[in-house]
């Protein structure tokens, strides 16, 4: 099995949201989601205090095989039996406290809400540095006048940093929608019900999201979607944000306008067959995630109708498209901060493409309403900072 280094994704090759949502991430978070599990469990005397330790030295995810792992799931369908097989042989005489009362999918379900855990920190991050370069764009050209554009057509005048204040609110928007989507840890046990627990079920449950950091769920939610749903809702709003900011830049990059421009750079923008082009390829590869997400985002959307207390493929349909919403997202915010950091801007230009409009519109009707707005927009991104 060769690893998937991005070649047909380069929006996310190389990045750290895909490090975070690599096949070793998500072992290294199901492997958490045991140990997590097991010491829960020791807090309430379900099982030895020792033997929760030694299931945690033998949770190392370098000491399992990735590609024997993934053809042995093949026989159950999904990666945690022959996961478990294995961490209870590593673990020794502590291996039958190992998965105590829980179900593949608590782990498979746990881990992958630890992966999007620690996969939306990256992003964020990547957003705020996102968002304060959008910032100071929209303070530098808050008074930059050009021709607002509708249907592709000069509109009225405008000035950049209004248009820059669209892209802030867009991108604030879309990173307090994400911020605030509940993460909560899964167990529920093979029917859902907790049985295997007690009267120490509930107190289990809250122990076990102490210990992973992941937010307590009232239910199990085995076959109620919603969290994987609000993340990937979240995440394609992310991408949506982002795929505005790389479908204006792109198209104000035209050699027509030249209005804006990636930064220059060896390499940077270069064409297989044009060496005098200078491509808009930051812009182009976040447009490809922004197009991609919301795809993905329909897969998990359908798959919310899960039969009864176990899903019979809905469930797996899941995996790699949430996989891909989250490292396509992670990438694109990388992305869209190397492009904002190095933007070019060339108020010249625009103030021609301004007087062509001028010339027919007569008086210059001005662009203080619009400079406003850039104020407006300013005063909610130090909000969000305070």
């Amino acid at each position: 099995m060769s690893p998937d280094a991005g070649l047909l994704s380069p929006v996310r090759a190389g990045t750290e949201a895909e490090a975070a949502t690599g096949d070793l991430a998500y072992l290294a978070a199901m492997l958490d989601a045991e140990v997590a599990l097991a010491r829960a469990q020791a807090r309430l005397g379900i099982v030895p205090a020792d033997a929760a330790e030694a299931i945690a030295a033998a949770a190392v995810a370098d000491r399992f095989d990735l590609v024997d792992l993934a053809r042995r799931a093949r026989d159950a369908g999904n990666p945690v039996v022959p996961l478990v097989a294995d961490l209870r042989r590593l673990a020794g005489p502590a291996g039958g406290h190992v998965h105590r009362g829980a179900t593949s999918q608590d782990i498979v379900d746990t881990g992958a809400m630890l992966v999007a855990a620690r996969t939306r920190r990256v992003v964020l991050a990547r957003l705020d540095r996102a968002l304060d370069a959008l910032a100071g764009l929209a303070t530098r050209y808050r008074d930059t006048p050009m021709p607002a554009r509708t249907l592709g057509m000069h509109a009225l005048p405008t000035t950049f940093g209004a248009k820059v204040a669209n892209w802030l609110t867009g991108c604030l928007d879309a990173r307090a929608r994400l911020a605030a989507v509940p993460l909560p840890v899964q167990l529920g046990g093979p029917a859902g019900t907790l049985d295997a627990y007690g009267d120490r079920a509930l107190d289990l449950v809250a122990a076990y999201a102490e210990e992973t950091g992941l937010a307590c769920p009232v239910l199990p939610w085995h076959t109620r979607r919603t969290p994987v749903a609000d993340l990937a809702a979240a995440l394609a709003l992310v991408t949506g944000a982002l795929g505005k900011i790389a479908t204006d830049v792109w198209l104000l990059s035209q050699s027509e306008l030249a209005e804006v421009a990636e930064a220059a750079g060896p390499g940077k923008g270069g064409s297989s067959s044009m060496p005098h082009k200078r491509n808009p390829a930051l812009s182009t590869v976040i447009r490809a995630a922004a197009l991609q997400v919301p795809a993905q985002v329909q897969v998990i959307l359908a798959a919310q109708a899960a039969p009864h207390e176990r899903p019979a493929g809905e469930w797996h349909a899941e995996w790699q498209p949430l996989r891909e919403c989250l490292r396509l997202t992670g990438g694109a915010a990388e992305t869209a901060v190397e492009l904002l950091e190095g933007l070019e801007v060339f108020p010249e230009p625009m103030r021609a493409d301004l007087d062509d409009l001028l010339s027919v519109l007569g008086d210059d009707p001005g662009v203080g309403a619009a400079a406003a707005l850039v104020d407006r927009a300013l005063a909610a991104y130090r909000g969000s900072r305070a």
